[in-house]
């Protein structure tokens, strides 16, 4: 099958998108798709379609169902679809209507979404490979952040739970990722001078960013939305725990009764739980177990799976000709 899979993160981005984008590629290539991977299509023959984003990639998913009606069709939701577009963009609401399947990255996505809809919603855990840190384990309590500076991320909430922990000078606060505007890029540099224990490295490839994670005590994951985050993929194939804010997503990737969550944006909260993992082995210990129980959800066999049940699915005539009405529908 010719599958176009398209991403609104372009060739050079070092996004979650694009990452996804190149992994599913590789898997889709490995059961035996031809896969081309583009920001927007470009109306080259194709039996199918995957596009990342249903606001984003909107034009291609419209483009692709006018030309090829019936013909496969996959829209997979991130977080700003999930937690934000669905419920006030028009686009985004119409991608939902013409795909054939829908698929969300971790378990509660499918309640964000109408009742209508979640018989064609489909689970697909991203996976992540082993990545054992070259050089150990950090020799204070090093803390990542991984993920580009913007707004949907509360970037600063870990390095500003630092003024709170000033009776641990052996923690260290390293942050990677572009900044996705001046303000972000103003407030890392701002942060720090004021604070030793904090270090923002900026945009570095892939694998730098994994060893920089393998090494690290800590994952905190800070997000305001995300649709599933592949850095707690990472973290539990490095064997690192993690702290998230209790948001759906994150409760969708680690579980309802993981005990490292804190409240959205608090950041003296944030530090209670950094103070804990720090100070209090058996926490520490338990919230190292708790990630790597998820770890079997991450492995790439299973992400794999649900690639190719997903495109069985959509090969059976059934599926084919009722995304074919509600496209035929939507274009009336």
């Amino acid at each position: 099958m010719k599958i176009a899979l398209i991403t609104p993160a372009g060739a050079r981005s070092r996004s979650g998108n694009r990452h996804t984008a190149v992994r599913w590629a590789a898997m889709l290539g490995s059961l035996g798709h031809s896969v081309r991977v583009s920001r927007v299509w470009d109306g080259r023959p194709a039996d199918a379609m995957i596009a990342l984003h249903a606001r984003r990639s909107h034009a291609s998913i419209a483009a692709f169902s006018k030309r090829h009606p019936g013909a496969p069709l996959v829209v997979v939701l991130t977080g700003t679809d999930l937690y934000r577009d669905i419920r006030t963009d028009r686009d985004a609401q119409v991608s939902l209507e013409l795909a054939g399947r829908l698929v969300v990255l971790q378990d509660r996505g499918r309640r964000e979404l109408a009742p209508r809809l979640r018989s064609k919603t489909r689970v697909i855990y991203q996976s992540a490979e082993t990545h054992p840190s070259p050089q150990g384990k950090s020799r204070g309590f090093r803390i990542a952040v991984l993920g580009h500076l913007r707004e949907e991320k509360d970037p600063f909430c870990a390095a500003l739970a630092l003024a709170h922990l000033g009776d641990l000078p052996d923690l260290e606060v390293i942050q990677l990722g572009a900044a996705l505007s001046p303000a972000m890029r103003r407030d890392a540099r701002r942060i720090a001078r004021i604070e030793p224990r904090y270090r923002w490295l900026g945009n570095v490839p892939h694998a730098k960013a994994l060893d920089w994670l393998a090494g690290s005590r800590l994952l905190v994951l800070s997000s305001r939305m995300e649709g599933g985050a592949n850095v707690v993929c990472e973290a539990a194939a490095a064997g690192v725990p993690v702290i998230a804010s209790r948001i759906s997503g994150n409760v969708g990737m680690l579980g309802g009764d993981y005990p490292g969550y804190y409240r959205l944006g608090d950041e003296r909260a944030l530090a209670r739980q950094i103070r804990r993992a720090a100070l209090d082995p058996r926490y520490y210990a338990r919230l190292k177990r708790l990630t790597a129980v998820r770890r079997r959800l991450f492995r790439p066999a299973a992400e794999r799976a649900g690639l190719r049940k997903l495109l069985a699915e959509l090969a059976r005539p059934q599926a084919r000709s009722s995304a074919s009405r509600t496209g035929a529908k939507l274009r009336r």
